[in-house]
């Protein structure tokens, strides 16, 4: 039986540091760059309901989430559940979704910093080099994107200090550009550019699947666990008021942007939430100023979900679930300096698929979190009999039916990527990242070794002696 204490992370994390973290990681590029597709698709007040409605799903699942998190605080947050909840192969299953969910983010950012330094910029359409899906790939632009990766992981290899206090800046001031277009442009704005407010229930259920995505982020809290020094409770409450904030965010853009522009206008935009401001202020430099936003969105979405994805992966590898050298800590920055390397590598390479890929992206990995948000739910509620002694600091009110209701609510999410729905992923493309991903999880599941009280006990740490 090994001897060898497995590797452990240190509690740095305040409360602004938390909330930074999560509100940063749902509140990326997306709101820049897909509100005008999303209005074209449901509506104004349709797309703005659609993020009412996945907020009502991912809110759910969140409850569930903060009893977990303030119960079971571990780095890894969703295996550590699982694990304890159903075993370890579905705890293996929901890492290896959520790993998936997490680096079609750091992708979705990774391209997304390209295209928006075009908008404000001159010069990165030069240097063709091929064409993806009706997307012309440009040296300069590849290149901007590369460069962000290599920044995003130097600065996760200086360990959390470092990136939280990125995180902590960039999301502040992200608020700030946010309350400047937020309030005048409602104060502004004419309800008569609203039309359509509504465009049909396809239309509507297609927002609907991509507002997971979105949301994604609150789930980064159980990531960083094991590094939070506030106290378990106050844990669990930050998760939903992170969701709750970034519902308010997304359904006020979408509401802005439909008061300052009309359908034409939106139709004909290339950022459409960067033209409304324009309007808004009536001045190029409305729209600059809401770029920069986007940019500190990139920023915060990208830089929170390389730090979910590393601490799961150091997670998965501490457990046994993948190979060792991914659980090795820097022995001044105790960052898992494998992992990030690993991340940053990948991330580089999203560039040379091009812009359209984003779109694949966000189904692919909205199918990806919600398998993990079912799997986290089902050990919520399978926990809740098993171990009722379980210290749970935060409780969720109602628990059986808040439980029963997120369960139900996942597996309706799930139907709506699969064949047969109108919202169904899109074959090839999107179907196919979630094949390949899936038989390299599988690759990776059958090479790992049998699980034993070993690694139950470095999955769970100081949890083992209750849950084994």
């Amino acid at each position: 039986m090994s001897t060898e204490t497995p590797p452990a992370l240190t509690k740095i994390l305040g409360r602004h540091d938390v909330l930074a973290l999560a509100f940063g990681a749902m509140i990326g590029w997306g709101w820049v760059v897909l509100s005008g597709e999303m209005t074209t698709r449901a509506g104004t007040v349709g797309s703005a309901l659609a993020f009412v409605l996945g907020a009502v799903m991912v809110l759910l699942v969140g409850l569930t989430y903060a009893e977990l998190t303030a119960a079971l605080s571990r780095a890894g947050g969703e295996i550590v559940f699982t694990f304890a909840g159903i075993g370890p192969r579905a705890s293996f299953i929901c890492g290896w979704s959520l790993v998936l969910a997490y680096m079609t983010v750091v992708a979705f950012e990774v391209v997304s910093l390209p295209t928006v330094i075009g908008y404000v910029a001159t010069g990165l359409n030069v240097g063709y080099l091929y064409t993806v899906a009706g997307w012309d790939i440009h040296l300069p632009w590849v290149l901007v994107g590369i460069a962000g990766a290599l920044v995003i992981g130097i600065v996760n290899y200086f360990g959390i200090r470092m990136s939280s206090f990125l995180q902590g800046a960039a999301a502040t001031t992200l608020f700030l550009v946010g309350l400047a277009f937020f309030i005048p442009g409602n104060l502004r704005g004419d309800t008569v550019n609203l039309a359509p407010r509504f465009v049909s229930l396809e239309g509507f259920f297609r927002v609907v699947i991509m507002t997971p995505f979105l949301f994604l982020g609150f789930d980064v809290i159980p990531q960083v666990a094991e590094e939070i020094k506030i106290p378990f409770r106050a844990v669990g409450k930050l998760i939903w008021i992170s969701i709750a904030m970034a519902m308010s965010w997304y359904v006020l853009v979408q509401w802005t942007v439909g008061l300052n522009l009309d359908a034409t206008a939106r139709e004909s935009s290339t950022l459409v939430t960067a033209d409304a401001m324009t309007a808004v202020y009536n001045s190029p430099w409305g729209g600059r100023v809401l770029i920069f936003g986007g940019v500190l969105g990139i920023l915060t979405s990208w830089n929170a979900f390389f730090i979910g994805a590393s601490r799961l992966l150091f997670a998965m590898a501490r457990g046994g679930m993948l190979p060792p050298v991914f659980a090795k800590l820097h022995p001044r920055y105790e960052s898992p300096v494998a992992v990030i390397v690993l991340l940053t590598a990948i991330s580089s390479l999203a560039p040379f698929f091009g812009r359209q890929v984003l779109v694949w992206l966000v189904d692919a990995g909205g199918l990806a979190t919600v398998l993990g948000y079912f799997l986290v739910t089902l050990s919520f509620l399978r926990l809740r009999k098993q171990h009722p002694e379980l210290e749970r600091p935060y409780k969720t009110p109602a628990p059986k039916l808040v439980g029963s209701l997120a369960l139900v609510t996942t597996v309706l999410f799930i139907l709506l990527y699969l064949p047969g729905s109108p919202s169904a992923l899109i074959w090839p493309q999107e179907w196919l990242i979630v094949l390949v991903w899936t038989a390299l999880g599988i690759a990776f599941y059958l090479s790992s070794s049998t699980p034993t009280t070993d690694q139950a006990k470095a999955i769970l740490g100081p949890y083992s002696k209750k849950l084994l």
